[in-house]
């Protein structure tokens, strides 16, 4: 039967969340009710609240997150009740142009449930990235549902929903990453951060975090950075420059998203290095640079699509690692805080304080 839940909203732009009543069908078709355990509190879900992803509100928030299967619909059978899953928004389609070409990293026709959840009087909510897991349970596609080892602990896998895997995946997936590679990284938070400890688990030898916060460097180091620039104090392109015998390092990754930090990011590579973007740009940032540098200098420019990952191929060796203590992402979060703390989380971490705030429920 249809339930009734708790769900953290977005009603308008800008306007601070609350906790509303969430109307919750029954599964349909390739659709799935997911007893939500616990959801991290991601940047992009302050954008979604801000309206700087679209205006189809009122928007259903959270989207890092893990819980347990409640309830299966007919032709489900990647997961079964009882199944304690970590969430995605790549429920890759299978039959889309990247998709049949062996690229499914790519795949432009990503699934989400079919039917809506709504409010009590009816309307229509919008999940965030096709999730809206701030809430008791939510309904999601099937393929948006990724079974992991029961036994890992559901605020520190949960992150692999959206952050972590992004930034880790733009080093290990998109920046292929390798031993004895040198890796610079912009922008030291939660993304950024998981860029590091991904370049640390290839085996780079030296990796160079730049950031303008000297606490945001300070968690660098601790995840894995070799070397931190604080780039409102000194050129970060020279400072690379010289951390590498004036030749640049073999991967920059820019986790910032802003005109400055790529063009940072390409100036800041050795010669046919590589640059990945994995930081979001606004729609309205344009750049300018000289046609000649792009030619003279090689290499591969690459923007990475939430860590160029595949959720049934990444997420359980990823949590097998974290079980084994090779990859210690329990150091992301920095607080577990209840539902109706969010708004305070925002602020939180609009100010720099917290790598991830999770919500456990």
């Amino acid at each position: 039967m249809p339930q009734q839940v708790r769900g953290v909203i977005a009603r308008s732009k800008g306007a601070p969340v609350e906790i509303a009543t969430v109307n919750i069908p029954d599964p349909g078709p390739g659709e799935v009710v997911v007893d939500i355990a616990a959801c991290g509190v991601c940047h992009t879900d302050l954008t979604y609240r801000d309206g700087g992803i679209n205006d189809e509100f009122p928007f259903l928030l959270g989207h890092e997150a893990s819980g347990i299967v409640e309830s299966v619909g007919e032709g489900v059978t990647s997961v079964a009740v009882g199944d304690f899953v970590v969430l995605n928004w790549r429920a890759v389609c299978g039959q889309c142009r990247a998709c049949k070409r062996g690229r499914p990293q790519y795949c432009f026709d990503t699934h989400n449930a079919a039917q809506k959840m709504t409010l009590e009087d009816g309307t229509e909510l919008t999940p965030a990235l096709g999730i809206g897991a701030f809430a008791d349970k939510t309904l999601v596609h099937a393929g948006q549902c990724t079974k992991v080892d029961p036994s890992a602990d559901p605020a520190v896998v949960g992150l692999l929903g959206c952050g972590v895997m992004a930034g880790l995946g733009a080093a290990v997936n998109t920046g292929n990453v390798s031993r004895g590679d040198t890796v610079a990284v912009i922008g030291c938070g939660g993304v950024g951060d998981a860029a590091i400890m991904g370049a640390r688990l290839a085996g780079a030898v030296k990796i160079i975090a730049i950031d303008r916060d000297d606490k945001k460097l300070e968690w660098a180091k601790d995840l894995g950075a070799t070397h931190t620039i604080n780039g409102g104090q000194v050129d970060a392109v020279e400072a690379v420059q010289e951390l590498t015998g004036g030749f640049g390092a073999d991967v920059v990754i820019d986790a910032v998203g802003r005109p400055e930090t790529w063009k940072q990011a390409f100036y800041a590579r050795d010669l046919a290095g590589t640059v990945v973007l994995v930081g979001v740009p606004t729609p309205d940032m344009t750049l300018e640079m000289p046609l000649i540098d792009f030619f003279s200098r090689g290499g591969s420019l690459k923007s990475s699509w939430y860590g160029d990952c595949l959720p049934e191929r990444d997420f359980p060796m990823l949590v097998d690692l974290y079980q084994q203590g090779r990859l210690p992402l329990e150091k992301f979060v920095t607080e577990r805080i209840k539902i109706d703390e969010v708004e305070a989380a925002f602020h939180r971490m609009h100010a720099g304080e917290v790598l991830r705030s999770v919500v456990v429920l």
